[in-house]
């Protein structure tokens, strides 16, 4: 049922701006329109952070930008990956192959995104991850065909780990998922707190899709740690962090921080269990008059939901990809195209200005949250006070660690 009614969603909204749900393969060698996939959970544990909203966003982006690019209607067309790396493959490569889609965007979950990253590769075609945060797609699996506009790990880990230890949070115990996603979560921030001078008391590793995270907690709580930090996501990040509230940590004194947190994960534990926790986003609806503007423009077409950093880096990606097929005449070369998208600066009314690195590693604004009280929010989706905004010397991962090849080769 839940994959009907969110079926039933994407389709809506691409009926509502006259743009296509589906693809179907073109007759002839012609080249009639502009297409973009957006590859994405639409139905499992991503579709609320990025799935049927990407697909707006997405859409949102094409029209804004006239709805055509080098002459060409520009198409926007969905599928679902399922969180399987195979499935999405199959899909980018039969894109690619026979629909004629020039890129793929979204792409949440990594193993996805490496997967379908290769797949553009040997067809010379264009992967733009903006929900994926594997820090190894701008890392030592970068590709002349691939942009990453999400944040990562690296970023993550990092920009949470140094704000707290200057704020005094000396200690640190970690509650992480026993996948690679959480050991590399732990890894990162541990070595930034003890860059900035703390110490790591304790750890515990969970398995994916805990429920009971009691005694996991009481071993927080005996460390006497002034920070928790969990390094897990969606459903384990919701539990975990409920039950923080419950054997109130954060009264306590200790303070926590979700490394892998969502505005979406926020209002769905309301503000009651999550007020005064730490979270690290690039984009948040309520910052300026270009990111609430756009807030209402998706929240019209989404049942009053306000959009995620994930789904608001759908709309950059789109529009910067747009804009050097524009400047390059609609050329179907993907490496051309991500040339030109690294040697133009990226603008837009929700980010502001930015670039992408010679690595694909989009820099844009990050910054620190602390989550609100209830007491101090006037909406649903009025969650977080601003504490910092971090400067990009800080925010990423120094090109010259990441092993990218296309570095080392001076571009690409």
């Amino acid at each position: 049922m839940r994959r009907s009614i969110l079926g039933a969603a994407a389709l809506a909204a691409a009926l509502a701006t006259g743009l296509p749900a589906t693809a179907q393969p073109q007759p002839g060698p012609r080249r009639e329109a502009i297409r973009i996939g957006i590859l994405s959970d639409l139905s499992g544990s991503f579709a609320d952070v990025a799935g049927p909203g990407s697909v707006v966003a997405a859409q949102l982006a094409a029209e804004d930008f006239g709805g055509r690019a080098a002459g060409l209607p520009v198409q926007i067309i969905s599928g679902d990956h399922q969180n399987r790396a195979d499935t999405g493959s199959a899909i980018a490569r039969r894109w690619f192959d026979t629909e004629g889609v020039d890129a793929i965007v979204d792409l949440p979950n990594s193993a996805v995104a490496l997967a379908v990253g290769e797949v553009a590769r040997n067809a010379n075609r264009v992967a733009i991850p903006t929900a994926a945060v594997s820090s190894r797609l701008s890392g030592d699996l970068c590709s002349p065909n691939l942009v990453h506009y999400s944040l990562d790990t690296w970023s993550m880990s990092n920009v949470p780990s140094r704000a707290l230890v200057q704020q005094g949070g000396a200690t640190w115990f970690y509650v992480t998922a026993d996948y690679a996603f959480g050991h590399d979560l732990e890894r990162q921030s541990t070595d930034a707190v003890t860059r900035a001078g703390g110490r790591v008391v304790g750890s515990v590793r969970h398995p994916l899709g805990t429920t009971d995270f009691s005694a996991v907690l009481l071993q927080a709580q005996a460390s006497r740690a002034t920070v928790v930090a969990l390094a897990n996501s969606q459903a384990d990040f919701i539990n975990s962090m409920k039950q923080t509230s419950e054997f109130g940590l954060v009264r306590r004194g200790q303070r926590v921080v979700g490394l892998a947190v969502y505005i979406s994960d926020i209002v769905s534990l309301g503000l009651e269990a999550t007020q005064g926790a730490v979270v690290v986003g690039n984009w948040y609806w309520d910052l300026n008059d270009g990111t609430r503007s756009f807030g209402r423009r998706f929240a019209e077409r989404m049942g009053g939901r306000m959009p995620t950093d994930l789904q608001a880096n759908v709309y950059a990606a789109v529009t910067h990809y747009l804009k050097a097929v524009a400047a390059l005449g609609a050329s179907t070369d993907g490496r051309a195209v991500v040339a030109r998208m690294k040697a133009t600066p990226t603008e837009d009314t929700i980010f502001g200005r930015g670039e992408i690195r010679p690595d694909g590693r989009r820099i844009s604004p990050v910054y620190v949250f602390q989550v609100k009280a209830p007491a101090d929010s006037t909406s649903r989706y009025d969650v977080y006070r601003l504490l910092r905004e971090v400067p990009s010397e800080e925010a990423y991962r120094p090109i010259a660690e990441g092993g990218c090849p296309l570095v080392q080769r001076g571009g690409g």
